[in-house]
C-alpha cells in the first residue's frame, strides 16, 4: 500500500488529522502545517500529495481564508468530507473539574461551548490557535487549573485526562473539508463540481449568471461571495454544484456562462460526499 502525504493547519491530533484519517484510511501519513497557507504550499511543491482543508462549518459558517487561497493556488479539488465535531473538556491527569479557573482553545471552539462554559463559575477563557494546540499548551504549562476544549484524539495524544465529553451547544456540528491535489480525477457516481468566476457590475449580472444552471435544471448546493482584491466593491463568487464538468448539462452551462463572465474557472470536480457512511448530513 502506497503512503499518501496529507498536509492539514493544525497540531497532531486537531480536528483535520481526524478527518484526514477517516477520509483516506490506513494509507494516510498525516503531516501537520502551521497555517492554511502551508498546506497549499506543501502540495504546490510536492512534499506532500494532498492537501485537506476545511471550508466550512455548520455552526461558525465559511472558512474565508481557505475560498481566497483556493483562487490564489491553481490546485484542483478532487474530494470533500464531513466530520462530527465533538468537543471534550480536557486536563491533566487528576485534574478535577471543580478546581479549574481558565479554559483555553480555538475561538470557534469555545464559541461553540459557549453555554457549558457559562455553568462554570469563576471560569475565564482565552482563545489559542488551536484546539490540538490548546492541549500541548496545558501539558506544556502543568496547571491543574487550567483546562482545554478539543477533540478525544488530542487528548489521547498527549496523554491528558478528558474531564466531560460532548459539550458543544449543539450537536448538528459538522465541518466540510475540501481535498486538494495538483491534478484533476475523473469522479464516478454522484458528483459535485466547485466554480469560482466574476462577473461585470451591472443589473441583473447575478440572476443571468445563475440562470445558465437554473434552466438545465442543475441543483447548487452551495454560494458564496468573496471581495475581488485589489478591486473595491466587486466580487467573486464561489459556486458548488451538482454533477461533473465532464457532464453534457454542466458543460453547457460553463460554456453559457463563459459567454459574459469577467472570468471562470472550474476549482475542481470530485465524488460527493456520501451520508451512507453516517458521518453527516448533506
Amino acid at each position: 500500500m502506497d503512503i499518501l502525504n496529507v498536509a492539514f493547519q493544525g497540531e497532531t491530533g486537531a480536528y483535520s488529522e481526524i478527518g484526514v484519517l477517516e477520509h483516506f484510511g490506513p494509507q494516510a501519513c498525516p503531516q501537520p502545517c502551521t497555517s492554511f497557507e502551508q498546506v497549499f504550499t506543501s502540495v504546490m511543491q510536492q512534499t506532500c500529495q494532498r492537501g485537506f482543508i476545511p471550508i466550512e462549518n455548520s455552526l461558525a459558517g465559511s472558512i474565508h481564508q481557505n475560498y481566497d487561497l483556493l483562487l490564489k493556488y491553481p490546485l484542483q479539488v478532487v474530494g470533500e468530507h464531513y466530520l462530527r465535531i465533538a468537543h471534550c473538556l480536557i486536563g491533566l491527569p487528576g485534574a478535577k473539574k471543580t478546581s479549574l479557573r481558565r479554559v483555553i482553545s480555538h475561538p470557534q471552539a469555545l464559541a461553540q461551548c459557549d453555554s457549558t462554559l457559562k455553568k462554570m463559575p469563576g471560569i475565564t477563557v482565552e482563545a489559542v490557535y488551536d484546539t490540538a494546540g490548546a492541549v500541548k499548551l496545558i501539558k506544556a504549562q502543568g496547571d491543574p487549573s487550567v483546562a482545554a476544549i478539543a477533540s478525544r484524539r488530542a487528548a489521547e495524544t498527549y496523554g491528558m485526562q478528558i474531564l466531560a465529553e460532548n459539550i458543544e451547544d449543539n450537536p448538528a456540528n459538522f465541518t466540510r473539508f475540501l481535498v486538494i491535489a495538483p491534478d484533476q480525477v475523473e469522479p464516478e457516481g454522484q458528483a459535485k463540481t466547485s466554480i469560482v468566476f466574476s462577473l461585470k457590475n451591472e443589473p441583473g449580472a447575478l440572476f443571468k449568471a445563475l440562470s445558465v444552471f437554473a434552466l438545465r435544471q442543475i441543483d447548487l448546493t452551495k454560494i458564496e461571495s468573496r471581495p475581488l482584491v485589489g478591486k473595491p466593491w466587486e466580487y467573486v463568487f464561489y459556486i458548488d454544484l451538482a454533477g461533473a464538468a465532464s457532464q453534457a448539462a454542466v458543460q453547457n452551462s460553463l460554456a453559457n456562462l463563459e459567454e459574459f463572465a469577467v472570468f471562470l474557472r472550474v476549482l475542481g470536480s470530485y465524488p460527493k460526499f456520501s451520508s451512507a457512511a453516517g458521518k453527516a448530513p448533506l
